[in-house]
């Protein structure tokens, strides 16, 4: 089994948010050499499916890449926070709405496995309670309901690009058409 081993790392930069280590890495021939990588903090997500199999969803712009796209809340989950706490959090805080009933596990995937440690999780649940508007305002531009139906072309025609975003939604497509 070829295997890299991490021989020690020290950290170069740190914030509240992540920390970039440089880390001693023995490839598996032997060879060593010198890897950034970043740690960060995990990450929960909701949305909500309602009666009419739409999902609740954020149309926001990332100044990184300067584009637009339809996405879940999402946000760092705080020291000692339980997972499916922070995701009602995060969705009541940036869309206003709050799941109703149990938020359920989708899926927790590793977005940057190659150069991070981050883990996003996301939740679901059948429902949300409008509670007012979203404490986050600033996160996105809209809010909406978005027709299930629609998501495998919304990711085809680039309206969303979040990894994390795109599994979810093609993921409770699939659930919710099967």
């Amino acid at each position: 089994m070829s295997v890299w081993k991490n021989h020690g790392e020290h950290t170069v930069y740190e914030n509240p948010w992540l920390r970039v280590n440089l880390a001693d890495v023995e490839l598996p021939d032997g060879r060593h050499l010198d890897h950034y990588l970043i740690r960060q903090r995990p990450v929960a997500l909701a949305t909500a499916v309602n009666d009419n199999d739409e999902v609740l969803l954020l149309w926001r712009h990332r100044f990184i890449p300067d584009s637009w796209g339809w996405e879940l809340a999402a946000g760092v989950v705080e020291d000692g926070e339980d997972l499916k706490d922070a995701a009602a959090r995060e969705m009541l805080e940036e869309t206003g709405w709050r799941p109703l009933g149990p938020l359920r596990h989708l899926l927790t995937v590793e977005p940057s496995n190659g150069l991070s440690d981050a883990r996003h999780h996301v939740y679901w649940a059948e429902g949300a309670e409008h509670i007012g508007h979203p404490e986050d305002d600033f996160e996105s531009e809209r809010r909406a309901w978005v027709p299930l139906k629609d998501v495998p072309d919304l990711v085809t025609r680039g309206e969303v690009r979040s990894a994390n975003t795109v599994a979810a939604l093609l993921l409770l497509h699939h659930i919710r058409s099967v």
